[in-house]
């Protein structure tokens, strides 16, 4: 059912030593730059700030976690209740003999650089993804050649009742583009395996990375990554060539001509425009091959009213 936040009514929160923003903007903050408002924007000072802050918070209110906003759509209508997004204090990075521990906020790409530059192998591809920890984690993030599920030791999440837990990556249950934490659960800090390696190799192969997503993806453009997952054996993006969406447009939104895995906002596109166009092409794949394609991307919120739209 189409709907939108309507003027912001004061939410009952708990007290908060971080920041506490009231129908704040979310579109400037995400990749694609569309989308509605929060209606509560939190941002914990640290995990003890968190703990308390979920503990305190009534559990009829709706708990909703972003982190980078690479991979993610906001509707237009906003999102009601609380939203979290983990900032200053949970972007520490530790260096250590065989593994790097990494708070949620601290991005791939920045993980992958403080591996490399103590000598340790085996999290270069954390440099081909776009994002930070904590969303790398919940959707088991991979690219070229390696995911999150083959290096974690472990993740800590703070539970929708306050609990610190830590959990063995056993238990988040990993599979492609897939964890099973528990419902409204924000992970804050995580444990990567690595390796002593060669520096000059582990740069070559960042390198390498680097060059291989500037000349294959929309690397500069207002995008979200990969739109959709990769069905068993086959490759999303051939699926989608193959149904003639390359250069497809709704609105503002258009599937990018240099890899139509990708959507673009071309300057002037809402969240229903992207999020319709991929509706689109996964119709006319599936008129096409019979194959039901999956989002990557994350869609969360509530759509605008057809007025608000209009």
């Amino acid at each position: 059912m189409s709907m939108t936040l309507d003027a912001p009514h004061m939410l009952d929160l708990p007290p908060l030593r971080g920041r506490v923003q009231r129908d704040a903007p979310l579109g400037p903050a995400t990749w694609f730059r569309v989308g509605g408002k929060a209606e509560a924007l939190v941002r914990p000072a640290d995990v003890e700030d968190l703990c308390a802050f979920l503990l305190a918070l009534p559990h009829d209110m709706p708990v909703t976690v972003i982190g980078a906003a690479s991979n993610l759509i906001v509707r237009d209508g906003g999102i009601p209740g609380v939203t979290i997004r983990l900032a200053r204090g949970f972007g520490d990075i530790v260096v250590e003999a065989d593994g790097v521990i990494a708070g949620a906020a601290a991005l791939d790409v920045t993980l992958a650089e403080h591996a490399a530059a103590a000598g340790l192998a085996g999290l270069e591809f954390l440099y081909g993804i776009p994002g930070a920890v904590g969303g790398a984690v919940v959707m088991n993030a991979g690219a070229y050649g390696g995911d999150v599920a083959s290096v974690l030791d472990w993740a800590e999440i703070v539970t929708r009742e306050g609990a610190l837990v830590r959990l063995p990556v056993a238990r988040l249950a990993l599979s492609y583009r897939h964890s099973m934490l528990p419902p409204e659960a924000v992970v804050v800090r995580a444990r990567f395996r690595a390796a002593p390696g060669d520096p000059a190799v582990i740069a070559g192969r960042m390198a390498e990375i680097r060059a291989s997503r500037e000349a294959t993806q929309p690397v500069r453009a207002r995008t979200g990554g990969s739109t959709f997952r990769n069905p068993p054996d086959q490759k999303a993006w051939e699926l989608i060539d193959a149904a003639g969406c390359r250069g497809l447009t709704r609105g503002g939104a258009m599937v990018s001509e240099k890899h139509c895995n990708f959507l673009l906002n071309t300057g002037d596109a809402t969240a229903a425009d992207i999020e319709g166009l991929g509706e689109e092409v996964r119709a006319r794949v599936r008129a096409m091959s019979g194959v039901d394609l999956h989002w990557e991307i994350r869609r969360i919120g509530v759509a605008a009213r057809s007025e608000d739209a209009a």
